[in-house]
């Protein structure tokens, strides 16, 4: 009887470790481990059986799939996480293409997060090709010009718009001068090269926002800014609450729809007619635009936007573009 505990016991112990190594994200070769822990390959084998159920049975219970699966290439056995809330090695190559193309972040911070992805995403084995694959762009990455560091003040910024929280900061404009200002955070936005902070000044609540009919509430339009995350020197999220502005005309949603240039100023609302073919190019550039009306001639469009960056685009529709109320 004692000889079957400690027989049994030691089963455990090496099942264990087998699952040890797995975790790990090591792979485990059929006869190196039956030699390791004195047992014949078919004795491993029982065991990678016994794990293979185990696995199974606690998906039902946690919901995290993982599958034991053998590869001929590394001669061995690894563990593959199924779980669809996991990222796998094609997404996260996928992901990490597109932060280096993006150039949002100077390569001290880039170069630690494409690392810390590639460590905890992509398996061990497979990590090398992964890293090869990527490596030469990140050799030649090119930082922006700001060359600022700013990851870390992006959570302190999120928890702010969040929990709708004031926030006041010192701000460099393009010229060189500085600012300070009290503001209503409204999101973090990421385009062409920067992050951006939507916001409202402090007392925006006294206004509306232009409603869907073009019609003004209230006192007149509300203007909304867009300041660069990498130009604000210091910011302090202060100990008051704000209600948003737009709120009563305009949910959170539907602001965001409205801010695709990340340019300042007042919301405007511009009829055109399109005479292009990429009619889905209009209506994924303008998320808050409509179709109003369609001929021989072109779709007539009404798309909201704030400030004027708007009319630089139809500018640069040339004759495919005919504005017919700004």
């Amino acid at each position: 009887m004692q000889s079957d505990n400690f027989n049994q016991g030691f089963k455990y112990y090496r099942v264990l470790k087998i699952y040890g190594k797995l975790m790990s994200g090591e792979i485990v070769n059929k006869t190196e481990a039956a030699s390791l822990f004195g047992v014949t390959e078919r004795t491993f084998q029982r065991d990678i059986e016994d794990l293979r159920c185990f696995f199974a049975d606690d998906a039902d219970d946690s919901g995290i799939r993982r599958e034991l699966v053998y590869s001929r290439e590394m001669n061995g056995y690894y563990l593959v996480n199924k779980d669809v809330s996991m990222l796998n090695d094609s997404e996260t190559i996928a992901l990490c293409k597109i932060m280096l193309d993006s150039r949002a972040f100077t390569k001290e911070e880039m170069i630690p997060v494409i690392n810390k992805l590639l460590s905890c995403c992509v398996h061990p084995k497979l990590r090398g090709r992964a890293v090869d694959y990527i490596s030469n762009e990140l050799d030649c990455y090119i930082e922006p010009n700001h060359h600022k560091n700013f990851i870390g003040s992006i959570s302190d910024i999120s928890e702010a718009v969040s929990q709708r929280k004031y926030m006041k900061i010192r701000y460099r404009r393009q010229d060189g001068s500085e600012t300070e200002r009290v503001i209503k955070p409204m999101g973090i936005m990421f385009s062409e090269f920067y992050f951006y902070l939507p916001a409202f000044a402090e007392n925006a609540g006294k206004e509306t926002l232009r409603g869907e009919s073009g019609s003004s509430v209230g006192n007149g339009d509300i203007f909304m800014s867009a300041y660069r995350l990498d130009r604000i020197q210091q910011f302090e999220v202060l100990d008051r609450h704000f209600d948003p502005p737009c709120k009563t005309v305009l949910d959170e949603r539907e602001l965001r729809k409205r801010i695709q240039f990340l340019c300042g100023g007042r919301l405007r609302r511009v009829k055109f007619l399109y005479k292009g073919k990429n009619v889905e190019g209009v209506l994924d550039r303008f998320p808050a635009s409509k179709i109003v009306g369609r001929s021989d001639d072109g779709v007539v469009f009404i798309a909201e936007a704030f400030g004027d960056s708007i009319d630089a685009w139809l500018r640069s529709q040339g004759r495919a573009v005919e504005i017919l109320s700004n």
